[in-house]
């Protein structure tokens, strides 16, 4: 293949249009990668509109890439191999060198390589992509579940794993979207005593199906913190809604040291009193996505308990279609668009 094709936006807010570039050769500890699959994700979003900085149009988002190595830059150890089935997410590399990396904490680098901001993303046929962005996908996971595991199932799995629960503590997930659906799946799978809070009735029997043992409608008459309250108190609240108001409902909710995780993204703020956490020690913290570690770790957890994203699949050439129905919220619940060898498990 001398050409391959990326779907790209040429100015802030303007649609996807296909074009074709000619193929590169991977640089020093990089790797060409044939894509299979990517996830579309709300933060792509960020990328289109040209909010976050730095980023450059045209713009190839997407970082929810699972494909296969097809050529290795020189000095890329690691034992990475042409063929080899990778993902690469959120993390697309470190800098190595700022104190966040000197520490080991790679996902907070401060000069951290998002794909679809650092370099091209995976709306397209092709990346290059750093090897420490890449995780191993394992068999029996096909590439159209595992791209986006390595964001939407990192965040959540990390953001459970790393949290203050232990097996039989009561957490709360809330929201049932994209992330949402993945952090009721994991809590269960982790041992948690589970509570699915989204908006509406009719939302049970879908929480119920992705097992959760509890759920709160928050537009019914008991407030959500009584509710949660009303079960002992939440050790850990996933707030994987991108909504302040709704996260802010849920901190009355917690128990005692209990933990409030963000990890859906919203500009406006929490409105919280120093009272609400003082009297009862509760924590509030933000969970940024996962290493390609992390994402591996939850890979592999996907594949011994069962777990599979809930998704609905296009082929590129629908990218517009792709991404207009993530927008809306009309997805169920992740978009990805696939390529040849997408639905195959290994």
């Amino acid at each position: 293949m001398s050409s391959y094709r990326v779907a790209q936006v040429g100015a802030v807010g303007a649609p996807f249009e296909i074009v074709e570039r000619a193929v590169p050769r991977p640089g020093p500890r990089h790797v060409r990668i044939a894509v299979d699959a990517c996830g579309v994700c709300h933060s792509d979003a960020m990328f289109v509109d040209g909010v976050l900085p730095g980023v450059h149009f045209p713009v190839v988002p997407g970082h929810e890439i699972a494909g296969r190595i097809e050529e290795v830059g020189e000095g890329t150890d690691n034992g990475w191999k042409v063929g080899d089935r990778v993902t690469v997410g959120w993390f697309g590399g470190s800098c190595h060198h700022c104190t966040p990396c000197r520490q080991g904490d790679f996902i907070v680098c401060e000069q951290l390589k998002v794909p679809g901001w650092a370099y091209d993303g995976g709306f397209g046929e092709q990346v290059i992509a750093p090897a420490d962005a890449l995780a191993r996908i394992p068999d029996g996971l096909a590439a159209a579940d595992a791209g986006p595991m390595a964001c939407a199932g990192v965040t959540t799995y990390n953001g459970l794993r790393r949290s203050s629960a232990r097996p039989g503590d009561l957490v709360a997930v809330l929201g049932l979207g994209g992330l949402g659906h993945l952090g009721v799946r994991f809590a269960v799978a982790m041992g948690f005593e589970t509570v699915a809070i989204a908006r509406g009735a009719d939302k049970a029997d879908f929480a119920k199906q992705l097992g959760a043992h509890h759920y709160v409608d928050s537009t019914a008459g008991t407030a959500v913190a009584d509710a949660l309250q009303s079960l002992g108190g939440a050790q850990v609240v996933l707030a994987t809604a991108a909504n302040s108001a709704a996260i802010t409902a849920t901190v009355d909710g917690l128990a005692h040291r209990g933990e409030l995780v963000v990890i859906g993204a919203d500009t406006e703020p929490l409105r919280l009193t120093p009272t609400q956490l003082l009297m009862r020690a509760r924590v509030v913290r933000g969970h940024p996505s996962g290493t390609a570690q992390d994402v591996q770790d939850t890979l592999e957890f996907c594949v011994l308990q069962g777990i599979r994203p809930m998704i609905e699949t296009m082929p590129l050439d629908n990218v517009n279609e792709a991404y207009g129905r993530m927008l809306s919220g009309t997805a169920r619940f992740r978009m990805v668009l696939t390529h040849t060898e997408a639905g195959r498990a290994h």
